[in-house]
């Protein structure tokens, strides 16, 4: 099977913030070609192939589809929008030729919108503009078209750049129209954009083989699979090629100043494409084609695959990004371990972390020397919680830390990661949001009003700021506030953060908790359990309602005796315990607190299980107090 000419081929990524529309444009864009065959059953966000995107309605990684419009090859690659992935956004900038930008016409551009549109215009790409959902009920299109218009102005674009043409329509109803006066109908000038906008591949089929890696995919069987595009020459199955891998010798990956680390020779094993969303074996590619290959016995990100004759002169290496935030991993050394899952060891939870690191280049592990776990470091608690989360559902049981900040030094001086956030509120909630954040050390840098009912506020904070706040957030604005951040980059330390201020309700004995002692115990707090649970000696019960932890016993029964009712019990009154996604208890934990989580149950304990155990540790630390 041989790859059509490079000028009919259109590389492209759908770029945009969480939630603006990437996913469901795709369905539609797949309906409009007539990918699937009549009688095929197409779900809804049919790139989101995860069940954790399905759930949370959100894309975590990368996928590339390609679809067929009148004699053109359209492969299109749809990215993840959340800020915790915007690295993987980068790479794939480099295998492609441009990027559809898609807007909300309600909420206009908003910080990942920025991210990776001023990625786009650093490497000179010129991207069509979308404009999703119009036919929503307060949706605004020229708003939106003038702020990213102005978006772009201030991103520094060329007069070519900012004169980029514009699409409206509507992903969810199947739609795009490039002026809002035609009939609301079909994608064909969606497609005609493309194929008149797109630039074809800048290739050169008869130079010697060339592509670079740009993501990575991992197969038991075949081991890594690198993924770029062909930048010249052509190549069979079974042919010798160079795997040249290179690295960078500056922090900021900038400039030449990087270095070859090493070459191999291999043969290509396997060769694949993407036929509409599946992975179809060929025997050969040529330049333009985006394709899958296998063969050298290690593969990373940025690693040039070329000609032997070409080896001494790679394509320099790409930037991968640094982790930002990191936590523990440990093994589960609670009394209830093997209960619900697979009571992991630690070889068997570094072998599966290992595996991760296969496909995950932004995620770090690093072996401290404890004999019960390590450390792991990503870009965010997103990417580790999907992390956490795709490890329990595969049975396995663990704990985790409380997740910290990276800590970098810079001419002497302390500096931490900051983020820029930006929040959407109703303006009775303004005055708590406000405190909320200043307490967190935040820096209000704007406040727009943009006549919705809803102040748009932008806010610079310190990335530990942010761990814990999403559902005070949330409670503070009753559910209406939204609230969006993305790494700002590394700026001088600000000082001590008080986050939580309330203790914790520790059960200092093991068994089943009774409904007796837990009317008790809720006017002393918030409690997390509820009667007839199984509990044990340092497992966090509740929230105490002020500072400091309060050992409690939870299993204690009600002495019955002939002058009391044995049916008091039945009249006991209890509030609705406050239940604690992973999420959530990722963020609440402080830390000499663990998060134990098994394929059923998500608990909260203590690091030191024992209390007497715990005062002397607090008594070994200076400043605490018993």
């Amino acid at each position: 099977m041989q790859s059509q000419n490079a000028k009919n081929i259109r590389n492209l990524a759908i770029v945009a913030h969480i939630d603006h529309g990437k996913t469901t444009l795709i369905d539609s864009i797949f309906r409009a070609a007539q990918t699937f065959a009549a009688h095929t059953q197409v779900a809804e966000r049919v790139m989101d192939s995860n069940p954790l995107e399905r759930e949370r309605g959100i894309t975590i990684r990368s996928k590339p589809c390609t679809v067929f419009w009148k004699g053109y090859q359209i492969n299109i690659i749809d990215t993840p929008g959340h800020a915790d992935f915007s690295g993987e956004v980068e790479r794939i900038l480099s295998t492609v030729d441009s990027v559809i930008l898609i807007v909300d016409a309600n909420e206009g551009p908003m910080p990942q919108t920025r991210y990776v549109l001023q990625h786009a215009l650093s490497i000179g790409m010129r991207p069509l503009v979308f404009i999703n959902k119009v036919d929503r009920e307060g949706a605004d299109p020229n708003r939106a078209l003038n702020l990213t218009f102005d978006l772009f102005f201030e991103l520094g674009a060329s007069d070519e750049q900012a004169d980029f043409p514009v699409l409206y329509g509507s992903g969810l109803n199947g739609w795009a129209v490039n002026d809002l006066s035609k009939p609301h109908e079909g994608m064909d000038d969606l497609f005609q954009a493309i194929i008149d906008h797109v630039p074809a591949p800048d290739v050169d089929p008869d130079k010697p083989f060339l592509m670079q890696v740009s993501t990575l995919a991992w197969n038991e069987y075949v081991g890594r699979i690198g993924c770029g595009k062909i930048l010249q020459g052509h190549i069979k199955k079974g042919e010798p090629f160079t795997r040249v891998s290179t690295k960078w010798n500056t922090t900021d990956h900038s400039g030449d100043d990087w270095e070859i680390t090493g070459k191999e020779n291999a043969k290509v094993a396997q060769l694949w494409v993407t036929r509409g969303l599946d992975r179809t074996e060929i025997d050969e590619v040529s330049a333009g084609d985006i394709v899958w290959l296998t063969g050298p016995n290690e593969i990373d990100i940025g690693d040039t695959f070329c000609a032997e004759e070409i080896s001494d002169s790679p394509l320099k290496p790409l930037s991968i990004e640094e982790p930002t935030v990191s936590m523990f991993f440990l093994v589960n050394s609670g009394p209830f371990a093997g209960r619900e899952g697979q009571a992991v060891t630690l070889r068997q939870l570094k072998a599966r972390l290992q595996r991760e690191m296969h496909v995950n280049v932004s995620l770090r592990m690093e072996d401290l020397g404890r004999p019960d776990g390590v450390k792991i470091s990503g870009r965010g608690e997103l990417q580790l919680g999907i992390l956490i989360e795709e490890m329990r559902r595969e049975g396995m049981e663990f704990c985790v830390s409380k997740p910290e900040v990276i800590i970098e030094y810079k001419d002497g001086k302390k500096c931490e990661p900051y983020e820029l956030v930006t929040i959407d509120v109703p303006e009775e909630y303004q005055g708590i949001v406000f405190e909320k954040m200043t307490r967190r050390k935040g820096k209000i840098l704007n406040i727009d009003n943009p006549d919705r009912g809803l102040l748009r506020i932008e806010i610079e904070i310190p990335t530990r700021g942010l761990i814990g706040y999403r559902g005070e957030f949330l409670t503070d604005t009753r559910g209406l506030g939204i609230m969006s951040n993305c790494f700002s980059g590394y700026k001088e330390w600000a000082g001590d953060l008080i986050t939580r201020n309330r203790g914790s309700l520790v059960s200092m004995d093991t068994g089943e908790a009774t409904a007796y002692q837990l009317e008790n115990l809720q006017s002393r707090g918030v409690l997390f359990i509820s009667p007839l649970e199984q509990v044990y000696n340092g497992m966090i019960i509740g929230e105490n309602s002020r500072p400091g932890d309060i050992p409690c016993n939870p299993t204690k029964k009600k002495q019955q005796t002939n002058h009391r009712s044995a049916t008091k019990e039945l009249t006991t009154k209890l509030d609705v315990p406050r239940r604690m996604s992973l999420e959530k208890a990722m963020e609440w934990i402080e830390n000499d607190e663990l998060v134990e989580v098994t394929p059923q149950s998500v608990r909260l304990r203590k690091a030191i299980l024992d209390e007497l155990e715990r005062r002397k540790a607090r008594r070994t630390v200076p400043g605490s107090q018993d």
